[in-house]
C-alpha cells in the first residue's frame, strides 16, 4: 500500500496536467473551429504533400533505427565481453556527448558538414566534392548520432545480465562461437533490442530540430510540419493538431508492434531450452 501512495502524485497531478489536458486541447483544435465541430482539417489531409511528409518521416525513422541497431548491437556485445572497468571507461565516449544539449550537438554537425567545413575539406583532399549539408544523408547522420546511445545502453544492459551458464552449456554441447551467438546470445538479447528499437524509433518519428538544421527546407519531416502549422498562430492550430494526432497514432502502432514482438519472444523463450 505504501508503494501505491508514491504513485499518487503521478496519477492525480502529473498525468492530468501534462498528458490528459494537452491531449484534450489537441483533440479540440483538430475537430473544432471557433467552437463549431468541423472535419475540414481532416479533409485537408487529401493533399498529397502531407502524406509524402508522413511517409518520409516513417521511412527516415525506420532507416535510422536499423542503422543504430547494426552499429549498436556489435558495440554493446563487445562491451559486454570486456572487463567491467574497461567497458565503463569506453562507455564514456558515447555517453559524454549526451551531457550536452541535443541542439548544440546538431549545430556542431552543421558546422562539420557545411561547405568548407572539416569533412568537406577532407573529402576535397581526395578530389571528392559533394554537398553534405541540407541533404537526406545529413538528416540521417544527425538522427543516428543523436539516438545511437539509446540503442547501445539497453542492449548492453541485457547482455550483461545474461546467465553465462547458458553459454557454457552451448559450448559443452559442441556449439562454436557463431552457433552460440545465433542460438543463445541473440534470442536472449531480444528484450534489450526491443527496448532500444522503441527508444530510437519513437523519437525519430517526432524529431524536428535535426531535420530543420541539417536538412533545411528540402527534407522537412512530420515534426517540422507540425511546428510550421502551430507557428502560423491560431490559423494553423487545427491542421497542426490533426498532424499531431497522426503522429500519436504512428507512435502507438509502433509501440504496440514492439510489445507484441516482445510478448511472442517471451512465449518462444519458454521453449528455447
Amino acid at each position: 500500500m505504501k508503494r501505491k501512495i508514491l504513485a499518487y502524485p503521478y496519477i492525480f497531478v502529473w498525468l492530468p496536467i501534462f498528458v490528459i489536458v494537452p491531449m484534450l486541447f489537441i483533440a479540440y483544435y483538430a475537430f473544432f473551429d471557433n467552437g463549431h465541430f468541423t472535419l475540414e482539417f481532416v479533409k485537408n489531409l487529401s493533399d498529397s504533400m502531407y502524406w509524402s511528409v508522413i511517409a518520409r518521416s516513417a521511412w527516415m525513422a525506420v532507416l535510422a533505427t536499423i542503422i543504430c541497431l547494426i552499429i549498436g548491437f556489435p558495440v554493446a556485445y563487445m562491451l559486454s565481453n570486456m572487463k567491467k572497468s574497461v567497458a565503463t571507461m569506453l562507455s564514456i565516449f558515447y555517453i559524454l556527448p549526451m551531457w550536452m544539449n541535443a541542439l548544440l550537438r546538431t549545430y556542431a554537425w552543421k558546422v562539420l558538414l557545411a561547405d568548407g567545413g572539416l569533412l568537406s575539406s577532407l573529402l576535397g583532399l581526395f578530389g571528392i566534392h559533394a554537398k553534405l549539408l541540407y541533404t537526406q544523408g545529413a538528416v540521417l547522420l544527425g538522427t543516428v548520432y543523436n539516438f545511437l546511445p539509446f540503442m547501445i545502453m539497453p542492449i548492453y544492459t541485457t547482455l550483461m545480465k545474461l546467465d553465462r551458464s547458458h553459454l557454457e552449456a552451448a559450448r559443452d554441447l559442441g556449439a562454436n562461437g557463431v552457433q552460440t551467438f545465433f542460438k543463445v546470445v541473440l534470442p536472449l538479447s531480444v528484450p534489450g533490442v526491443i527496448s532500444g528499437v522503441t527508444m530510437v524509433l519513437v523519437p525519430s518519428m517526432s524529431t524536428f530540430a535535426i531535420s530543420k538544421l541539417l536538412g533545411g527546407s528540402n527534407y522537412a519531416l512530420l515534426g517540422d510540419l507540425i511546428e510550421q502549422k502551430f507557428m502560423l498562430s491560431s490559423t494553423g492550430y487545427g491542421m497542426g493538431s490533426v498532424l499531431s494526432l497522426i503522429l500519436l497514432i504512428l507512435v502507438l502502432i509502433s509501440t504496440a508492434i514492439m510489445r507484441r514482438v516482445e510478448k511472442d519472444n517471451g512465449t518462444e523463450g519458454g521453449t528455447l531450452w
